[in-house]
């Protein structure tokens, strides 16, 4: 039985980038997001390349979806061996931590950090029964590097962050990849970049200090690698400077 890749928010960039590059090694698809229209084509999409590929509909900012998609996944696949996590709703935007209330991190830690766990929770037992497996989550350079004014959804991601080293130390003796990208950069044709005019992409990746923008597909080569290596926790672009 071929193997399996489950992609959580699975979206125009990274996630078609994420289901052909693994799809190129002859894993099956499992694609995961909130848009069951949008799912729906990249599906299509998918097949017409020769890739199998399943739509499962989901809400991710809820935790108890978790189980019942895994279930979903495993009744149309019969196995999940790679989880990649990487939901980020377009429109997303920081908030300064002085302005935040637990109300309204809430949102965050459930999409960033508990639903993952969640899924961990999941899948780990038939990665470590079978002695093989890999989990990767997505996450935002303020997980890694806070700044002033800048927060909101870092905290949450320092904690999924904080998670995957722990459960690669855990792990990485029973077979089973763990691993977290922690990027400072726009996705090309993800979403996010989609929604922005010529104007606001121009600003946003300006000047000396502009935000870079990555290739999916680029980056969808890199994930490879990182699973089948297993010799890296975390990937970081770009990367941090020397001290």
């Amino acid at each position: 039985m071929s193997q399996v890749v489950a992609i959580f928010g699975a979206g125009s960039g990274l996630g078609t980038a994420l289901a052909r590059r693994f799809g190129k090694e002859g894993f099956r698809v499992a694609l995961v997001a909130r848009r069951a229209e949008r799912l729906q084509a990249m599906v299509e999409e998918l097949a017409a390349e020769g890739i199998d590929a399943a739509a499962f509909p989901a809400d991710l900012s809820n935790p108890d979806n978790a189980r019942p998609v895994i279930d979903a996944i495993r009744e149309r696949f019969g196995r999940i061996d790679v989880v990649s996590y990487q939901p980020l709703p377009g429109g997303t935007a920081f908030v300064p931590a002085a302005e935040l209330d637990a109300e309204r991190l809430s949102h965050w830690v459930n999409l960033f950090l508990l639903t993952p766990v969640e899924i961990a929770h999941a899948v780990l037992p038939e990665m470590t029964e079978r002695g093989t497996g890999g989990f990767i989550v997505t996450g935002g350079f303020t997980a890694a590097a806070p700044q002033p004014f800048i927060s909101g959804i870092g905290p949450a991601m320092a904690g999924i962050r904080n998670f995957i080293y722990s459960l690669h130390g855990e792990l990485s003796g029973a077979g089973v990849y763990a691993g977290v990208a922690t990027l400072a950069a726009l996705i090309k044709d993800s979403e996010s970049y989609n929604a922005m005019t010529p104007e606001q992409l121009a600003e946003v990746t300006g000047g000396t200090t502009g935000m870079h923008v990555i290739d999916p597909d680029e980056l969808a080569e890199t994930y490879w690698q990182l699973y089948t290596n297993r010799n890296q926790i975390e990937y970081r672009f770009p990367a941090p400077a020397a001290n």
